[in-house]
C-alpha cells in the first residue's frame, strides 16, 4: 500500500509521535509511506532520519509570545493563498491512503481528489465529548476544518466514552537509574528570562532546561540543553519529574514512564487549556495558570508520580491502516482491544474508568 502521510511540524510532539509511525511502518514490507511536513522551516527541524527524503511545506502555524496566542502574529505570519497553492500542487494521484497528523495540505489535497483521509492525532479526539476548556464555536471551526478527514483516529489519555484511542507514548523502555532531584523542564512558549527567574528561586532541584539554546551549559542549578531527541530522551528517562506546556505527546511520554507532571496551558489555545482541564479531572498531574516558583514547590513536595502502561499503539494503528477497513466498526473494535491493555496502579478509581464502555 502506498500512503502520504502529513505530519503538522509546528509542535515536536506531533514528529515524535510520527517517529514511532514511521518505526511501525518499517517493521511492514507491505508499506510504501512517503512524508509530508509543514508548519516549520525546514532547516529548524532536527533528528529526521526515520522520515528519508520529506518533503517540507510552509503551511500554517501560530504564533506566541509569553505563553499566549497571538492572533495578530499569527494571521500575519500565515499566507492563504501560497496554502491553497500548495494544496494545489500536492498530487495524491498515485497514493491509495492519505494520513495526516492535524496536517492541512495533505489532509485537503487528499479531500479534494476524493481519496480517503485518515488522522492520527490528538486533535481528532476533539470531535469526541472531552473534558473541554476556552473552547468557542471559532475554536471549534478552526479544529475540525484545518485538516479535514474521512475518519479520525483521535488520542488521548482516556477513551471517555468514545472511540478514541490511548496515546502513542514512544519511550526507553530500558530501565534507567531515577535520579530524584533531577527535573527536566521544556516550556517552549513561554519567555525564556521567565522560566529563568522562575527556577532560579527553587533550591534542592537541578532543572534540566531545553530549548532553543546554541549550547549546553550551566547556569547554577540550571542546566540548559539545546534540543536534541536523543539527549532529551536520555534526560527524560532518568528524570523524577516534567514541567511543560500543556502540549500532549510529552505528557503521555511523561506518564508512560511514572514521571510526575506539571503543565502550564498556552492561553488562547483551545487544546492546550484543555489538555489541562483532562489532566487535572483524571488526576494525572498538577497545573500551573502562570510561572510561579511557588506552585512548583508545592508540586515537588506533594504531587504523586503516575505510571501508566500504553500497549503499540503505533503499531496497532499501522496495521489497521494497512487492513484497509476504514470503518466505524473498525475502529471501535482497535479502540476496545488497545484500551483492554491500559493499565495503572497508581490511581485508585483508574480501573473503574477503564470498565467504561467504548461507544
Amino acid at each position: 500500500m502506498k500512503i502520504l502521510y502529513g505530519v503538522q511540524g509546528t509542535g515536536n510532539g506531533h514528529i515524535t509521535r510520527a517517529r514511532a509511525m514511521a518505526k511501525a511502518f518499517t517493521a511492514r514490507p507491505d508499506a510504501e509511506v512517503d512524508y509530508v511536513f509543514s508548519g516549520r522551516d525546514k532547516h529548524k527541524y532536527f533528528d529526521m532520519d526515520p522520515f528519508g527524503d520529506y518533503a517540507s511545506f510552509r503551511g500554517l502555524t501560530f504564533r506566541h509570545k509569553a505563553g499566549k496566542i497571538s492572533p495578530t502574529a499569527t494571521i500575519k505570519s500565515n499566507k492563504l493563498l501560497r496554502l491553497l497553492q500548495d494544496v494545489k500542487n500536492l498530487s495524491v494521484a498515485d497514493y491509495d491512503l492519505v494520513v495526516t497528523d492535524f496536517e492541512p495540505i495533505t489532509a485537503w489535497a487528499g479531500k479534494l481528489a476524493r481519496k480517503p483521509v485518515i488522522g492520527v492525532g490528538h486533535q481528532y479526539a476533539f470531535r469526541h465529548k472531552i473534558p473541554k476548556k476556552g473552547d468557542s464555536w471559532a475554536a471549534n471551526t478552526v479544529m475540525n476544518m484545518f485538516a479535514p478527514v474521512s475518519l479520525g483516529l483521535g488520542l488521548h489519555w482516556h477513551h471517555f466514552g468514545a472511540p478514541i484511542l490511548p496515546p502513542i507514548a514512544d519511550t526507553n523502555d530500558a530501565d534507567q537509574e531515577i535520579e530524584p532531584d533531577k527535573i527536566l523542564v521544556y516550556l517552549g512558549f513561554e519567555a525564556p528570562d521567565k522560566v529563568i527567574d522562575m527556577l532560579s528561586q527553587i533550591s534542592g532541584y537541578r532543572f534540566f532546561y531545553y530549548g532553543e539554546f546554541e549550547k549546553a551549559h550551566t547556569q547554577g542549578s540550571i542546566h540548559f540543553r539545546p534540543l536534541s531527541r536523543d539527549g532529551f530522551q536520555r534526560d527524560l528517562a532518568t528524570a523524577s519529574g516534567v514541567i511543560c506546556n500543556a502540549g500532549f505527546e510529552l505528557a503521555s511520554e511523561a506518564l508512560e514512564l511514572g514521571k510526575k507532571l506539571l503543565v502550564k496551558p498556552l492561553f488562547g489555545q483551545m487544546e492546550q487549556l484543555s489538555n489541562a482541564q483532562a489532566l487535572k479531572e483524571l488526576q494525572l498531574g498538577s497545573v500551573m495558570q502562570k510561572l510561579d516558583a511557588s506552585v512548583v514547590e508545592d508540586w515537588l513536595a506533594n504531587q504523586p508520580n503516575v505510571k501508566i502502561h500504553y500497549p503499540n499503539v503505533a503499531g496497532s494503528i499501522v496495521n489497521w491502516l494497512l487492513n484497509g477497513e476504514w470503518t466505524d466498526a473498525t475502529r471501535l473494535e482497535l479502540c476496545q482491544m488497545l484500551w483492554s491493555g491500559v493499565h495503572t496502579a497508581d490511581i485508585d478509581n483508574y480501573s473503574k474508568i477503564e470498565q467504561l464502555a467504548v461507544g
